[in-house]
This record gives C-alpha cells, structure tokens and sequence, in this order.
C-alpha cells in the first residue's frame, strides 16, 4: 500500500484498454492485486455501484469511465481468471476470483452483494462464470436472503428481485432453507422428517402461493430430473475452470446450451 500501488491500477487499466490476451500476464497481475489488498473490490465495485461509491470507499473514483465500462472490466478479468485457472486463498479458505469477499461490504460475497441490490443484469454475469452459493461472513444462504426481503413488500415484489430469485433458482440444484432443528426437537418428529416443506411453507407460503418459489425446489415435490443434470454438467465445467465458454464446446443442441448457460428455464 505505498506509494507505488497505484501502479497495480494503471497496469490492470491499460489490460482492458489494450485487450491484453496474455492469461499469464493478466494472471500475474491479479495475483498481485490480491497480495497487496487481499480483495478485488475496485474491479467489481465499479460494475455493481457505478462509477463512484463514496458509502463504501473514502475518496475512491473509479478506473473506468462509465458503469458499461466497469462491466465490461469485469467481464474481462472474470474471463481472464477463468482461462489462467485462479485461486486465492484467504487463511483455511481458497477462492476464485468471482467469490473473493468485499472488503468494504463487510466481507460480503460479490454476489450476496448484487443480491442485495437486486441487479439482476450483473447476476446474470457472476452466475454464468460460476459464482457460488455458499456462506460468507453475512450469513449463511444468499437464495434466502432474496426471499426474505420479497417478504417485505406484501405481495408487492419488485421486478429487478424476481429477476434475481429466478436466476438464483437457475443455477442451484435445491434451494436450502436453514433449519434450526434443536428448536424443532419439542416436536418429537421422526429422524426422516421433511424440515425444508415445514419451513418453506410456514415461512414463504405467500411466495408460493403466488408461484415466484417452484414447489420442486423447496422440498415439496421431487426436483426436475432436467434441472438437476444442468446442475450437475455445470458443477463439472466449474471444477474444470470452464464455465461459462466450455458449454459451446459440447456437443448439445443449441436450446440445450442455452439451457445450461441460464438463459432458459
């Protein structure tokens, strides 16, 4: 963080203005990055917020020009990162690129964070490169998180939250509702007990009902067996630091690889 750290910003600039295709250069420089501030905020920020985010940064102005430059910024380093298959670890943890947390949003998950403002349009993109589900140090469940907050508005939902409910369902073989089971034991219910129909009722039962939560992917009928292979072929080019550029190359229709990228459902 001295005076020569700038450098690391102009020469991550001047890669995406140079649409620099050296994976080992670019990946290089991403290591760097992560060395000096351990987090990749400043590239994902400017996508998520825009061009200035005063709230989560004294003083930061972003590196780009505009919001659609910013996003195209992070498609360039999420392909980058990709292709030079990265990891970064954070002490027992190791992540990709995509799930490195947020500093400055609490250590958030990038996607937790697009979550919570309901931008579905850089959902889309984390969720095509393979961002994962999983807890952070916010919570446990991000899907939950985006149900929780429809609850709010009384049958009202805002459009940009659905959009995200409906990708996030996408790419997710189930949805896991947390469960407190020692508040549950009172109950007496045998070991093989549905908790998550128990809990997706009592809790989301409106959302249901109005047909924004599948019934197939909260534990009240089986999951569809489609749904489950896209899951499963994407888990695959996931391990293999393919998503999401590998689905071309299989030999599917069309429809199918629309279907495993998340632009159908």
């Amino acid at each position: 963080m001295g005076k020569y750290h700038n450098l690391l910003y102009i020469a991550m600039k001047l890669a995406f203005d140079w649409s620099l295709q050296d994976n080992g250069m670019v990946g290089a420089l991403l290591d760097e990055l992560y060395a000096c501030e351990g987090t990749f905020e400043r590239i994902f920020l400017g996508a998520i917020f825009g061009t200035s985010a005063p709230y989560f940064l004294a003083g930061w102005k972003s590196d780009f020009m505009d919001k659609e430059e910013n996003i195209h910024a992070l498609v360039f380093f999420l392909d980058h990162a990709t292709n030079a298959s990265l990891e970064f670890n954070d002490g027992s943890k190791k992540y990709r690129f995509i799930d490195v947390p947020l500093e400055s949003c609490g250590k958030a998950s990038p996607v937790r964070v697009v979550i919570q403002m309901g931008a579905s349009e850089i959902l889309m993109i984390l969720l095509r490169f393979g961002a994962q589900f999983t807890s952070d140090h916010v919570s446990s469940n991000p899907v939950e998180c985006i149900l929780d907050r429809l609850k709010e508005y009384n049958r009202k939902y805002p459009y940009e939250l659905v959009a995200c409910l409906k990708l996030a369902l996408r790419a997710v073989p189930s949805l896991s509702l947390t469960v407190d089971r020692a508040a549950l034991k009172h109950l007496n219910l045998p070991d093989d007990y549905n908790y998550q129909r128990k809990i997706a009722l009592e809790r989301y039962g409106e959302i249901l009902e109005d047909h924004l939560l599948p019934s197939s992917r909260c534990g009240l009928k089986p999951v569809e067996l489609k749904h489950l292979c896209r899951c499963q072929i994407r888990q695959m080019l996931w391990q293999n630091f393919e998503l999401p550029f590998g689905i071309q190359k299989l030999p599917l229709p069309i429809s199918l690889k629309k279907y495993l990228d998340l632009f159908d459902d």
